[in-house]
C-alpha cells in the first residue's frame, strides 16, 4: 500500500482557487475587450495566477475561516487582482489555440 493509498489526501483545499476564480470572473466581466473564454484560455488564466500567488492551503473548518480572512489582507487581496490580471493578459495575448 502507497502513502497515498493510507491517507485522504482530497480532504486538502487550496482556497485560493476560489478566490482567484471569484477576482476572474469579476474582472472578465469588466473588460470589454474581446477575450477568449473558452475552458483552456479560462483555466489557464487560473493556472497562472495561482502559480503566483501564496497558496491557502486549509484541512479543515477552521482553516477555512482563517483563508476567507485572507481577503481582509490588503496585500493579498492586491497580490490576487494583479496575478489575474497578469494570467488574462498573459492567456489573451497569447493563447493555447488558434
Amino acid at each position: 500500500m502507497t502513502f497515498a493509498d493510507m491517507y485522504d489526501f482530497e480532504l486538502l483545499k487550496n482556497e485560493a482557487e476560489q478566490l482567484v476564480i471569484h477576482e476572474l470572473e469579476k474582472q472578465l466581466a469588466a473588460k470589454e475587450s474581446p477575450i477568449c473564454r473558452c475552458n483552456e484560455c479560462i483555466v489557464d488564466m487560473a493556472a497562472i495566477a495561482l502559480n503566483a500567488i501564496k497558496p491557502l492551503y486549509r484541512f479543515s473548518l477552521l482553516g477555512a475561516q482563517y483563508a476567507a480572512q485572507a481577503m481582509n489582507d490588503q496585500a493579498y487581496a492586491v497580490s490576487v487582482q494583479q496575478a489575474v490580471t497578469q494570467g488574462i493578459e498573459k492567456v489573451s495575448s497569447n493563447p493555447a489555440h488558434d
